[in-house]
């Protein structure tokens, strides 16, 4: 008997090619073959116009995946391993590990601080290992820090500090373990990226004990330089549209638009998703038991009630180890890059901030002969600064896209190959 009674997706089109190819593979990847779930995952055409857009690669199609030798076995986890990845990352001089959650009970506050282990071998650590504790808000003071040496670099995304009312307890163990997922993910993000890696708030982070930490923020930007920073970005949005902003950029901004109303719509799909196998996971729990009661009153029929509640509750278990598989490796990657969009979004805006000091600047040098000289240097430092900029994101949006697709591309084979076992069993 099948795990469960539901038919499983439409076939793919032969090659994963074609119109609809992409929102037919997410659809049957997610494992639902519902009316309202597929009408919404055929909107997920993630190469309407150009390949960058799509989540997975057409490099290993499935016409090639079904080329089997004969030597071979054919068998739905045969097929999901024959798909092949680029090779992984170079070697790593830096290994983070974030766990080991503590509560602490203060009479002012309640709060999580985490364990995090540093191993390296790198030459300007005095040490090649720490371990330090740190709370979120520690994290956030990081992220704050990275963005503020780094504005037109991808920094990556943080868990949400607040949580929607009734949905998770703050202090629960699923919360507190998600979180440390997140973290850990967050820190690793930036010990394997190029520039902030090497960061002096980073190796601070990781390495400088509580009271040494807390010393050194206290050494961060004044109140005063604060607001002048956000009166300089607040005038700079009020200017209105840069004038002069690169196509490269207004592509990116297009690209981000698009990337978030896909990304957000498979989200909330594969929540959606997972909701619907809970409620059909509590159903079943349900029913096995009633089906062993109802053996003891019909002797005729003993048998094959208790073997319906078996098999009942072999697709139970089944049904709970495809929610772990969900829970645990779409919807966080899912949820990432909904974050994600903000970031970049934010990333975009900042750039377009520099652009806009500097087209101020010629339109200021236009109006004012006299200060030709001055405004010329001013001109010329921030020009330097746009090219600066221009190339940072250039190249960490390069970055950033490869990664995004690797993720994509992983983590919904990941699924997939949970839906193989799951209809195997």
């Amino acid at each position: 008997m099948e795990a469960e009674g539901r038919v499983p997706g439409p076939p793919l089109p032969a090659g994963g090619e074609g119109p609809g190819a992409d929102s037919h593979l997410a659809a049957s990847v997610l494992g639902t073959a519902r009316g309202p779930l597929l009408a919404a995952a055929e909107v997920l055409a993630l190469d309407d116009e150009e390949d960058d857009l799509e989540v997975f690669s057409k490099d290993a199609s499935l016409a090639e995946v079904n080329s089997f030798s004969p030597s071979v076995p054919i068998s739905p986890s045969s097929m999901i391993n024959q798909y092949k990845f680029e090779d992984g990352p170079e070697l790593r001089d830096l290994f983070i590990t974030v766990d080991d959650p503590e509560s602490h009970i203060t009479a002012i506050e309640t709060f999580i601080t985490y364990r995090v282990v540093t191993k390296t071998t790198r030459g300007e650590f005095d040490s090649s290992e720490y371990e330090v504790r740190r709370r979120y808000q520690d994290f956030l003071w990081l992220k704050s820090k990275l963005e503020e040496a780094h504005p037109t670099l991808i920094i990556p995304p943080l868990p949400e500090k607040f949580i929607m009312k009734g949905m998770v307890e703050r202090f629960s163990d699923e919360f507190i373990e998600t979180r440390r997922k997140a973290l850990h993910k967050f820190l690793n993000r930036i010990a394997d990226h190029p520039t902030l890696t090497f960061n002096e708030d980073f190796k601070i982070f990781l390495t400088a004990q509580a009271w040494e930490l807390s010393s050194h923020k206290k050494q961060g930007p004044g109140l005063l330089s604060r607001m002048g920073q956000t009166v300089r970005a607040v005038a700079s949005s009020v200017r209105g549209a840069v004038k002069n902003r690169p196509e490269m950029f207004t592509e990116m901004n297009n690209y981000m638009e698009t990337f978030s109303q896909k990304i957000n719509l498979l989200d909330k799909i594969a929540h959606r998703i997972y909701k619907e196998e809970r409620e059909y996971c509590n159903e079943m729990k349900e029913y096995g038991p009633i089906h062993t009661l109802w053996s003891a009153s019909e002797e005729d029929i003993a048998e094959s009630l208790k073997g319906i509640a078996g098999c009942i509750e072999r697709c139970c278990r089944a049904t709970e180890r495809r929610m772990a598989g969900l829970s645990e490796h779409l919807l966080p990657v899912l949820h990432e890059y909904v974050l994600y969009t903000e970031i970049l979004m934010g990333v975009l805006k900042r750039r377009d901030q520099i652009q806009g000091e500097l087209d101020s600047k010629v339109d200021a040098l236009a109006n004012k002969k006299a200060e030709k000289d001055l405004f010329s240097e001013e001109i010329g430092k921030l020009e330097d600064k746009v090219e600066r900029a221009n190339n940072a994101l250039k190249a960490d949006w390069d970055r950033w896209k490869q990664n995004m697709q690797w993720d994509m591309r992983s983590t919904f084979t990941n699924v997939a190959e949970n839906n193989l076992r799951y209809y195997e069993e």
